[in-house]
């Protein structure tokens, strides 16, 4: 399990690393905002496009190769620009790293399923998704003291080295899952496999809490900032929601497969709980800042486990890419829409209005599973007459 885990750290260290540092760092290659935008999006727009046709891949041909392709086609795109160092094949490189993580992080989650009997899947993707949530909190931080020391290049250095180092591990350790025999799929056995609730309600709720935290990463600065918090103050909070996140969920997943929580209940305390996060955003202060930010961790930190553990035990093991690489879809659409509504709202009339809509939003799935339990509760009965 532990070069998953790696893997599943490369691909947020990846995102986050370079995300964080390319305005600040490479006057040459960033001309403007506009041009800013299109690099950020390049990663990202790759992923929306490509995790489910490498799911489905590696539901054919099996995993670890797609696996093992992805973190080396990662290692050479971040060697295009270590070498090149030109604007243009830092374009190049940023768009080769985001089709490489299409094709592993998908994979990577399938073999977590795989590799782990039901009975411990909560506490496997809960392990995964700590080792995810270091990376992205970790990402900006060695990235940026990467930059520093040695610049834009040195950053793609270690990340070529890091891929190429995980790629040989997971060779060497890895076990090869022979693909699972398939019955024929026709386009209408997808559309009602991904229609069917058991997909949709944990994709949801997944695609949710990875737009709070993109919310809470993104907006969390400003309102701080807007308080008259220093760079140090929103910085920390910053980190706390991502170390709230990290260490909530292997406890999450333990509670799981110990039978103390259903994936269901959990994930709609998840998500009441990252709901009242973002109201807490509302508050003025320092107060306001840190409590939507250790709210919102610990929300997105008991969805995540559960819902993919959801997601695989409700697939048929020999589906587990394709649906790992559609939930991936939706975690992503989750990650651009979150920030895009509240920014559009918060044009409109400000941030705190922003922060309202999304954890409207969010509170729609807890509030419909406790009216569907109460209507689903059998009255008590009196006394025979």
């Amino acid at each position: 399990m532990w070069p998953l885990y790696a893997a599943a750290f490369t691909t947020a260290f990846g995102a986050h690393g370079i995300a964080a540092n390319l305005g600040g760092f490479s006057d040459d290659a960033v001309t403007s905002m506009l041009v800013l935008g299109g690099l950020l999006a390049l990663y990202d727009g790759a992923e929306v496009l490509l995790k489910p046709v490498f799911g489905t891949l590696a539901d054919r041909i099996g995993a670890r190769p797609v696996l093992l392709g992805g973190l080396a086609a990662f290692a050479a795109a971040s060697c295009v620009y270590a070498v090149a160092d030109s604007p243009g094949w830092l374009w190049a490189a940023r768009l080769g790293q985001g089709a490489a993580a299409s094709a592993f992080s998908p994979s990577a989650s399938a073999l977590v399923a795989r590799l782990n009997p039901a009975a411990k899947h909560g506490r496997a993707f809960g392990s995964y998704g700590f080792y995810k949530s270091i990376g992205y909190t970790l990402g900006p931080l060695l990235g940026g003291v990467l930059v520093w020391a040695g610049g834009l290049r040195l950053l793609f250095t270690v990340m070529a080295l890091l891929a190429a180092a995980v790629a040989v591990w997971a060779a060497l350790a890895v076990p090869h899952v022979p693909p699972l025999p398939r019955a024929r799929q026709t386009v209408a056995d997808l559309a009602r496999r991904l229609t069917d609730p058991a997909f949709l309600k944990p994709t949801a709720a997944l695609a949710g809490a990875t737009a709070a935290l993109s919310v809470g990463v993104g907006f969390l600065p400003v309102s701080g900032a807007a308080a008259g918090l220093g760079t140090v103050a929103t910085g920390a909070a910053v980190s706390v929601l991502a170390a709230s996140a990290a260490i909530v969920q292997p406890k999450a997943g333990r509670a799981l497969d110990a039978g103390r929580i259903s994936a269901g209940t959990g994930i709609a305390t998840g998500l009441a709980i990252t709901a009242m996060g973002l109201a807490c955003a509302m508050l003025p202060g320092l107060p306001g800042v840190l409590l939507a930010a250790a709210l919102i961790g610990v929300g997105t930190g008991l969805i995540t486990p559960l819902g993919f553990a959801s997601l695989a035990a409700s697939t048929p093991p020999e589906r587990l890419g394709q649906t790992m690489g559609s939930a991936e879809l939706g975690r992503e659409l989750g990650d651009a829409g979150g920030p895009l509504l509240v920014a559009a709202v918060a044009t409109l009339a400000t941030l705190t209005y922003g922060y309202a809509a999304l954890a409207m939003i969010l509170a729609v799935g807890p509030t419909i599973a406790l009216i569907a339990r109460r209507q689903t509760t059998p009255h008590s009965q009196g006394p025979p007459t």
